[in-house]
């Protein structure tokens, strides 16, 4: 599944430049994770880099984006054909 930065951000912008698919963004109040680009590291990390990096834990898993590992393969083997 894709993950998601919920209200407990504090903006550090640590999480941004650790993200190998450009997923994370400075939103209006907080930054935020674009799902559709999302592959929790998979293909790059073994472990989501952003939430490893992040000093209040406020990444977990969306729960509304529900994606199996081999999901998330697929998405990343999309973002690699597509910059290629």
């Amino acid at each position: 599944m894709a993950l998601m930065i919920t209200d407990d951000c504090i903006n550090c912008a640590v999480c941004e430049p650790e993200c190998p698919n450009l997923a994370i963004f400075e939103g209006e109040e907080i930054f935020e994770i674009d799902p559709d680009r999302c592959t929790e590291c998979v293909g790059h990390f073994n472990e989501p880099q952003c939430q490893l990096v992040c000093p209040v834990d406020c990444i977990p898993e969306d729960p509304d984006r529900v994606e199996s590992q081999e999901a998330l393969q697929v998405k990343y083997e999309k973002w690699i054909g597509e910059s290629a």
